[in-house]
């Protein structure tokens, strides 16, 4: 068995296509196969090397590694050897027309209510034809002759599929200048690399049609590949997600503080029947069945991700949780604080409220309460029962309890209304801290 996961290295991996290389990666090693990284980089335009890297960094980042590598820009010479052989059946036709001339057929056809497909003329070109449309500089383009029929496959998620290949107008495979499309590299690489499953995104299926017939037509026999196409990935009001990519890029999520093992866990989950939770990556492995993945569209949703986040964070040793802290911070220190981070990026937060600086809100109408919150302050040295101690001096000069006691000293010390809790930051602020902070929300 054998899998691969081939981004087009023109832009940074989102969690639309990160979801395919998640499938792609559990089915792969559940399965006992290997899985393959294969960049398609045929529109040279585009592709850029830095995005090469950053597809690398971010599997490698989710934990994904592959057994094997490629690229289509270094297998030049298996397409040629296929386009000439797809040339001599006549299944590879030359075509001359121009955009202007292809849009003026489209627009006849939909007028005479015919649906807008390509009518084919360049297949009654005659040699003679053609050779003059040449000697006055026009350079063909490339179509694929499609087979009259439908071509229908057993889809690992959405079942029986058929795709009627009459509907579709014969694709342009190899463009005037040379460079061979998307739609021929592709079939060409599973065929020679080998490739069992392909599992890809659902907006796939008519060009699965599409290229199980130029893969019979490559090999003259029955196309060797299992498919597997994914429903969408919508965003939470059911939208299509690839607007709003740039937020949910892997970068971005990276830097947000999003913990790898919290997206594949969420992606792996997605869409299907199985209950999102926090699992180690053995773990998505052992549990994944693509036949628990539903036919419908997934949406994704961010809070879900964040609760996801929040609880692989809880439960993250200090040991493991040292790459997103400070290098003076304690074990005390993310112990008092995971359990109010939802993302690594709120850690040095956290770290300025018990080490740094902030700036408390301001509290009028708690101004006499802070006075004398000022004036009760225990002096050094402070202990476990600094914070019980302090607060009883309180409530018995001042007749406060509950939130009107508290709140008011969370705000002053934190500048936030809820968090960690109070008697384990105090003793991390230290007593010269908090002297310091009561001031200031007195004079705020």
């Amino acid at each position: 068995m054998k899998l691969r996961f081939a981004p087009s290295p023109t832009g940074y991996l989102h969690v639309g296509n990160a979801r395919q290389a998640v499938a792609n990666y559990l089915y792969a090693r559940r399965h006992g196969g290997r899985f393959i990284l294969r960049m398609d980089d045929t529109d040279t335009s585009r592709s850029r090397p830095e995005y090469v890297d950053a597809i690398r960094r971010d599997l490698s980042w989710l934990g994904l590694e592959w057994d094997e590598e490629a690229r289509q820009s270094d297998r030049g010479a298996l397409y040629d050897a296929a386009i000439e052989k797809l040339k001599a059946s006549g299944r590879l036709y030359p075509c001359f027309e121009s955009e202007h001339e292809l849009n003026a057929k489209r627009e006849m056809r939909i007028r005479a209510g015919k649906p807008p497909l390509y009518d084919r003329a360049m297949l009654k070109l005659t040699a003679d034809q053609r050779a003059r449309a040449e000697a006055n500089g026009k350079v063909p383009y490339w179509r694929f002759k499609l087979t009259d029929g439908s071509r229908k496959w057993n889809d690992l998620v959405m079942g029986e599929c058929s795709v009627k290949l009459t509907a579709i107008s014969d694709p342009v495979l190899i463009r005037a200048d040379g460079t061979i499309l998307y739609t021929l590299a592709s079939v060409i690489d599973d065929l020679e690399m080998g490739i069992t499953h392909i599992m890809r995104g659902e907006d796939h299926i008519t060009n699965t049609g599409v290229q199980i017939d130029i893969a019979e037509a490559i090999t003259g026999k029955t196309a060797p590949f299992t498919f597997a196409h994914l429903p969408l990935l919508l965003d939470t009001d059911g939208g299509k997600l690839s607007k709003r990519f740039d937020s949910l890029g892997l970068k971005s999520l990276r830097a947000d503080g999003i913990e790898p093992m919290s997206i594949v866990s969420y992606l792996a989950r997605v869409g299907t029947s199985d209950d999102p939770d926090v699992i180690t990556l053995q773990e998505a492995i052992d549990s994944y069945d693509i036949s628990h993945v539903s036919k419908s569209a997934a949406r994704f949703d961010m809070r879900q991700l964040l609760a996801l986040n929040r609880k692989a964070l809880h439960n993250l040793p200090f040991e493991q949780a040292k790459a997103h802290l400070p290098a003076e911070a304690t074990e005390e220190f993310w112990n008092a604080v995971r359990g109010n981070v939802d993302i690594a990026a709120e850690i040095p937060h956290w770290w300025d409220v018990t080490q740094g600086a902030i700036i408390p809100p301001s509290q009028p109408d708690d101004r006499d309460f802070l006075q004398k919150a000022l004036e009760t302050l225990p002096e050094d040295p402070w202990g476990e029962t600094t914070w019980k101690d302090w607060t009883n001096i309180l409530k018995e000069q001042t007749g406060r309890k509950g939130k009107a006691l508290f709140m008011p000293l969370r705000l002053a010390l934190t500048a936030e209304d809820s968090g960690p809790d109070l008697p384990t930051l105090l003793t991390l602020m230290g007593r010269e801290r908090v002297l310091s902070r009561l001031h200031d929300a007195i004079r705020a």
